[in-house]
């Protein structure tokens, strides 16, 4: 079996997808080495993208928006790009002379291979306000279709895998789960590694962290205004930090910040790099998560595999993936995560009790060798071909029978 997975999403620093992608893809070539999983462009031209991709810096607190002559030119240069992807993995595909396509970000290039598209969310579609315009009109204009005209459809959740087949009228036969995975990175380390992450990253002993591209959907306004309610005392001793970038449309975010956020014990750390991430999640209080909605929550599952107490939103795929280890509020209850997030830092036995919900063990549920066993499953399934008409149906159509191989048999 010849697989083309679309790797683009890997190139950039990675989040949720990116991160998806590179561990499926990494678990897919482990777990079945007679199989071939070609990742999209192919190095060479990753390399190039890599070079010439970098995204820009995001702006500073009271920079004036782009001028429109500027926005313009970033929207035509993205259009351009994903043009030229298009006539490229077309090439590429063609001469690979692969057997299936498989879109793990959403939106499949046109293929004339069969075609298996991973779905993480429908926030795009659900809530278009929480995304930039060219984000909504390219799902608008080509993610229905791409999913139209998909053999099988992925989704990380069964929340997802529900409103896959409710709001966009799917047959459930069309559509499977497999939950994402968890990096072995993340699990309880020395505490001389913490100590040494910490150090370098300037983290104090205790802290609240919050995980994740500060934007809409994830709600870190509120987890900002719940903590600056804090007793003094309890935000000098137990600051808040906020570990990713800023996002689209963070300005509401980004003012309180540096108005009040700041001043009351809230730092920004930025992205983390990958490889500090475990000891970042090791050396936390606990993890404030107060997305309005998600499609899975890789955060979640990291600090449960690192043996930490979480408090999560009341969001559906959020309660799916956490189960009974973690303590959930409303995201619109600011008096909640306030009132939760005091407990957390001033009673032992609650984080202990919390810590040690059965996290660890549920999180260990969550492999990327499971995923990659279920998705090539779902390959397998894709490309069995049809099912003969049974003897007696031929006779009565008066057809004899021809043999004829599959052109894309499963491995």
């Amino acid at each position: 079996m010849r697989v083309v997975v679309n790797g683009l999403a890997a190139l950039k620093p990675k989040t949720g997808v990116g991160h998806h992608v590179a561990n499926l893809a990494a678990a897919l070539a482990a777990e079945f080495p007679d199989d071939t999983f070609d990742l999209y462009p192919g190095e060479r031209v990753a390399d190039l993208a890599r070079r010439f991709a970098r995204p820009p810096a995001p702006p500073s607190a009271g920079a004036p928006r782009p001028r429109p002559i500027k926005a313009w030119a970033t929207s035509m240069a993205k259009s351009v790009a994903r043009w030229a992807s298009r006539v490229h993995f077309g090439a590429y595909s063609y001469s690979g002379r692969f057997d299936l396509y498989h879109e793990p970000n959403f939106i499949p290039f046109p293929s004339r291979l069969p075609t298996v598209v991973t779905v993480h969310d429908l926030s795009v579609l659900r809530f278009p306000e929480w995304h930039p315009a060219d984000r909504v009109k390219m799902h608008t204009q080509h993610f229905i279709d791409g999913i139209q005209r998909a053999a099988h459809v992925i989704t990380v959740s069964e929340t997802v895998r529900n409103e896959m087949i409710d709001e966009m009228n799917l047959p459930p036969s069309r559509v499977t789960t497999v939950y994402n995975g968890v990096s072995r990175a993340f699990r309880p380390l020395p505490e001389s590694d913490v100590a040494a992450v910490k150090a370098g990253l300037g983290l104090p002993d205790r802290y609240f962290l919050c995980v994740g591209t500060i934007e809409p959907r994830k709600n870190l306004g509120t987890a900002m205004r719940a903590f600056a309610d804090l007793p003094s005392a309890v935000r000098a001793a137990c600051p808040l930090v906020l570990a990713g970038p800023w996002g689209w449309q963070a300005e509401a975010e980004r003012e309180f910040f540096h108005t009040t956020g700041r001043a009351a014990g809230v730092r920004h750390v930025g992205y983390v790099a990958d490889a500090d991430l475990p000891a970042v999640y090791c050396g936390a209080t606990g993890l404030v998560y107060p997305s309005h909605y998600e499609g899975f929550g890789l955060p979640l599952v990291e600090m449960l595999a690192c043996g930490g107490a979480v408090l999560a939103s009341t969001a559906a795929a959020v309660r799916e993936v956490c189960g009974p280890c973690a303590a959930f509020i409303n995201p619109d209850d600011v008096q909640g995560w306030r009132d939760a997030m005091m407990r957390l830092a001033t009673d032992n036995d609650y984080r202990s009790a919390l810590s040690s919900s059965g996290g660890a063990a549920r999180a260990r549920s969550f492999t990327w060798e499971r995923a990659a066993r279920e998705t090539v499953d779902v390959y397998k399934k894709v490309l069995q071909p049809p099912p003969r008409p049974a003897q007696s149906q031929v006779a009565v159509l008066g057809v004899t029978p021809r043999s004829s191989g599959s052109r894309n048999p499963a491995a």
